[in-house]
């Protein structure tokens, strides 16, 4: 065998030391958003009245009035310019989950020869990318290419290296959303005009509700040279074969542990560039899986937490690289240890600053503060099973479940406190509700430790949607997903749920019943109803899969099949009375979730049955070539009785060798021709539940096979960087 090139990397690996990180002489309130065009460098560079109107678009949702694009174009081209800038580009999250943008420089011809710096309103508010080499579902064709990105004026436009970003929507000629952009905009208009309409019931006054969003991205780091010598790693994000380490996370020594040298200046370094970016960093920390982080920011409003979160994934994979890293973004890279997630801490804010979901002090604002939550729970009970769609993929369904993760059941915690609020509420005289405390003290008999100040929630770490105090904590989002396709799905939800309360509270207005007394009615009804959403126990458990389905909560865990709930009546309904996505739109979308479904899984298994016979079997075999010279020249030094003896384990282990790579053969050919007779369905539904159903269960037989061949086969002839030095070499 020649040269392992897992040991050189290995080698290489523990030589590393840590990147040294010059931190700018400013503070970071100095230097934050330094490369964005805020609203203090649009006051400087822009026309006062221009600054107004513009600042009108951003606050209050005006039209956008094409009159001033030009002056705001050549406020932004100045700005840019004075920055380094040359280029610009419009910045998109098409159906890739990633994100996409061309760069065009500013430069045209100046009529004499020569060329001039321009930058017009027409290219910052539109342009014409090529929509039929994107995802779309069949939207659009090679031959009806045409599609449109959209200035997005909510998101500020920002800087990257000598580029100027500008976030945009991104649609089909004929109309149709090809973007998550696009969606999400719409939903959150939809839950603004909900809310304010239900908020107007306690505070007459509100005229907005903006949705918070607080994301939480976890992530591993791994070694770039080990990451080169696992080609599973480098082509579909996980290792598709690899024996748990002796020691993983079972010590619980990693969580909260002291960060590594190379992993601190790697955080440091993400966090300036990231604060200069205006993503407002705030956590950074050891997460429980060893080589697992995780940073938080502080929360924002929605559409630019997703924009800030999508454009930190990006940041994050070329700040790794700088410091001898890969980041993993994929929810499961490693068999037998937690997978990543990206919690969505989720809220409504009312524009007289009272928070929607959080209790207040008299009983009105109580009131105020168990209508929002039963209604947010009506919202979760009606489209569970759209909501899980919304979360689900062929990466993150290898997490759900477990080590950490919440089950692939979506559910509510609401703590004791709360759960005792709503039984009250539904079985009590109307007198006899509404005392309910925001926060609550506790004493811990424990010498020198001061009284906690504690949400009126416990935690609930297998809760896919739990209550944390003064906000919902969407738990199930995967790690490498855009955080869009929850929130789209989750805002349209509650603004169908808040539209409907109000309406009926309305309808018994009409007959004469008092406001606070209506209200009360229609939330007793609605307790009742969404009743089976409320669960505190273990999601973990085989029981709870059995009582969700006694519930009637979707319990189904196929993904190709969960896809189909975006196409259930009470889903386009929902999407379209929200005025968020019609049926085309989501007829595409889940043409888009399954086709992607069927590559993803398609190219594991193509780099897996190549491992096998390349890396696996050679390597194996060459092993077994070696057992089989020491049993000959044993038999030659020694007399037949006595070498069989001495042989008798290498022997064994010959034979185990072979029936094992025998398997991995004959099973590798099975996965070709599952992949064969799967390829030639038409339908992409078909073709995905094919995948699920028949290709993926024989990818984990061929994995059980080579983790045990790795466990037989000398340490020093395999060829792949094992778990131990993944995810322990920082």
């Amino acid at each position: 065998m020649s040269e392992n090139l897992r040991f050189r990397v290995v080698e290489e690996a523990f030589k590393k030391k840590a990147v040294e990180v010059a931190a700018p002489k400013e503070r970071p309130s100095e230097y934050f958003a330094k490369y964005v065009f805020t609203r203090q460098k649009m006051y400087k560079y822009l026309p006062a009245d221009v600054y107004e109107r513009l600042i009108d678009v951003i606050d209050h949702g005006t039209r956008l009035d094409r009159s001033i694009a030009d002056a705001v174009a050549e406020g932004m081209k100045q700005w840019a310019m004075e920055m380094g800038v040359t280029h610009y580009t419009h910045w998109f999250q098409p159906l890739t989950e990633g994100t996409a943008e061309k760069h065009d420089a500013f430069v045209e011809h100046d009529g004499k020869g020569g060329m001039v710096e321009k930058f017009s309103g027409k290219l910052l508010v539109q342009q014409e990318p090529d929509a039929s080499s994107f995802p779309n579902g069949g939207i659009r064709n090679t031959f009806e290419a045409r599609g449109y990105s959209a200035w997005d004026p909510t998101s500020p436009v920002f800087i990257i290296d000598d580029t100027l970003c500008i976030p945009t929507i991104f649609i089909a000629y004929t109309g149709e959303a090809l973007d998550y952009k696009a969606p999400l905009l719409r939903a959150l208009h939809a839950v603004d005009k909900a809310a304010t309409s239900v908020c107007q019931l306690f505070y007459p006054e509100v005229k907005k509700v903006t949705c918070n969003l607080g994301w939480e991205q976890e992530y591993f780091l791994v070694d770039e040279g080990l990451y080169s010598a696992r080609p599973d790693l480098m082509l579909t994000g996980r290792t598709l074969m690899g024996h748990e380490s002796a020691k993983n996370q079972q010590m619980d020594d990693h969580y909260f542990g002291t960060i590594p040298d190379r992993v601190q200046a790697f955080m440091k370094d993400l966090e300036i560039q990231a604060l200069e970016l205006g993503i407002p960093c705030k956590t950074r920390h050891n997460e429980v899986a060893p080589n697992q982080f995780e940073l938080a920011p502080i929360y924002e409003e929605c559409n630019l937490a997703v924009d800030h979160n999508m454009l930190l994934m990006s940041l994050m994979k070329k700040v790794a690289r700088k410091h001898g890293f890969r980041v993993l973004l994929h929810e499961k890279p490693f068999d037998g240890i937690n997978g990543s997630g990206k919690h969505n801490n989720w809220s409504l804010l009312a524009d007289n600053g009272t928070l929607l979901h959080a209790p207040g002090k008299s009983p009105e604002e109580n009131l105020r503060f168990v209508t929002f939550i039963v209604e947010t729970l009506m919202a979760v009970y009606r489209h569970n099973g759209l909501l899980k769609a919304s979360i689900m993929s062929a990466t993150n369904a290898h997490r759900l479940g477990g080590n950490e993760a919440p089950p692939a059941i979506i559910s509510s915690f609401l703590g004791k406190q709360l759960s005792e609020l709503l039984d009250h509420i539904e079985k009590a005289d109307k007198d006899e509700l509404f005392n309910l405390k925001g926060k609550q003290g506790m004493e811990l008999d424990i010498p020198q430790i001061p009284e906690l100040i504690i949400d009126n929630t416990d935690r609930n770490r297998t809760s896919p949607f739990a209550f944390t105090g003064n906000r919902f904590e969407f738990r199930a989002i995967g790690s490498e997903a855009n955080s869009a396709s929850a929130m789209i799905s989750l805002n349209a939800a509650v603004a169908e749920a808040l539209n409907s309360f109000r309406q009926r509270v309305d309808r018994l207005c009409e007959k004469g019943e008092d406001k606070m007394s209506a209200i009360i009615d229609v939330l007793r009804d609605d307790i009742k109803t969404c009743k089976p959403i409320r669960f505190d126990g273990n999601g973990y458990s085989e029981e709870w899969v059995e009582e969700a389905s006694r519930r009637g909560l979707d319990t189904e865990s196929s993904c190709p099949v969960v896809f189909e709930r975006y196409l259930d009546s009470q889903s386009i309904d929902m999407f379209e009375s929200t005025k968020v996505m019609n049926r085309k739109e989501l007829e595409a979308r889940n043409e888009v979730k399954w086709e992607t479904y069927v590559k993803k899984v398609q190219i594991e298994a193509r780099v897996l049955g190549d491992l096998s016979m390349n890396h696996i079997i050679p390597v194996s075999t060459h092993y077994q070539s070696q057992l089989i010279r020491n049993v000959q020249s044993m038999k030659a030094i020694f007399d037949p009785v006595k070498a069989d003896r001495l042989s008798a384990r290498n022997l064994k282990l010959i034979e185990e060798i072979a029936e094992r790579t025998e398997r991995i053969e004959a099973l590798v050919e099975d996965l070709t021709s599952a992949r064969r007779i799967a390829n030639r369905i038409d339908d992409i539904h078909s073709r995905a539940i094919s995948y699920h159903d028949t290709v993926e269960p024989k990818m984990e037989s061929i994995r059980h096979e080579i983790d045990s061949l790795e466990m037989i086969v000398e340490d020093g002839l395999w060829t792949l960087p094992k778990y131990r030095e993944l995810l322990f070499i920082r």
